[in-house]
């Protein structure tokens, strides 16, 4: 799956944003003290080849509504081989509030992401952000993780300051240095 990615990479730098798969040890992270295993609906953003969404499947309850929602036709037909029980939407994450919609849901507990938000440039992560707050319910908790050099990059500092402005509290992980590149979660409250 790591060459999927990579090849996904090196055709679309700009969304796709990962050279490999991320690894266990960030998936577990991910998904950890965020309440999934108590929510009614998640959805997750940039599912890729599916590295979260196995974890997700670990926790969440069985009558959870769970979607994801996959951008680039190869991963989203690779996801649907991997995953044909999980509802996806061949989409943009802009389009989340009427994805949680045809779901039956008005709002979503949990939103996991997958999306290279460093690589974005502001009216993107703003309109993606946007739709996040619109969809997430009060109480609800968005996480996404990043490289540790994306810190270093100006879209990467303006991501980590918009996240404080939007969510009323927000949270780093310990960076998890097995992963290709040490990467390091955000948990953020709505």
């Amino acid at each position: 799956m790591s060459l999927t990615i990579l090849g996904q990479f090196l055709k679309n730098p700009k969304h796709i944003g990962a050279i490999a798969s991320s690894s266990k040890g960030l998936s577990r992270t991910i998904v950890s003290d965020i309440g999934i295993e108590s929510a009614s609906v998640i959805l997750e953003y940039g599912p890729g080849t599916g590295v979260f969404t196995r974890q997700i499947l670990k926790v969440k309850r069985p009558e959870a509504v769970f979607a994801a929602i996959e951008q680039n036709p190869m991963l989203a037909t690779q996801f649907r081989l991997e995953f044909p029980d999980v509802p996806l939407y061949e989409d943009s994450a802009e389009n989340a509030p009427g994805i949680v919609r045809h779901l039956g849901a008005d709002k979503a507990d949990c939103v996991v992401s997958g999306l290279p938000w460093a690589a974005f440039d502001d009216g993107l992560q703003d309109r993606l952000l946007q739709a996040t707050l619109e969809v997430l319910r009060e109480g609800g908790t968005f996480v996404t993780f990043a490289y540790l050099q994306g810190l270093l990059l100006r879209s990467g500092k303006r991501f980590q300051q918009k996240l404080k402005a939007n969510f009323s509290r927000l949270t780093r992980s310990r960076v998890v240095w097995w992963n290709l590149p040490p990467a390091f979660v955000y948990r953020c409250e709505r």
